[in-house]
C-alpha cells in the first residue's frame, strides 16, 4: 500500500493495489474508487483533503490491528 499527497491538485491516493486499472467509480463530488478488471479496489482517490482533514493528517497515518486472511482456506 502508498500513500501520496499532491499538494496542487490538494489530492490523496491511497494506491492498494498494482493491478492495472479498469474503470472508477464516484462515490461523492470528492472520493473516487479505482477498480480492477475483476472489479476489486485497487486505489482510493479523496480530492479537496485541505478541507477535509486536520493539517496534520500524513503525520498522523497510523497501521493498526492488521489481520492478513490465510490464502489457503
Amino acid at each position: 500500500m502508498k500513500i501520496t499527497f499532491d499538494k496542487e491538485a490538494d489530492a490523496v491516493y491511497i494506491e492498494i493495489s498494482e493491478e492495472e486499472f479498469k474503470t472508477n467509480k464516484k462515490m461523492d463530488n470528492e472520493t473516487i474508487i479505482d477498480l480492477d478488471k475483476n472489479d476489486k479496489i485497487i486505489g482510493i482517490e479523496l480530492l479537496n483533503v485541505s478541507k477535509r482533514m486536520s493539517k496534520n493528517f500524513l503525520s498522523d497515518i497510523r497501521v493498526q490491528n492488521l489481520v492478513f486472511p490465510d490464502e489457503s482456506s
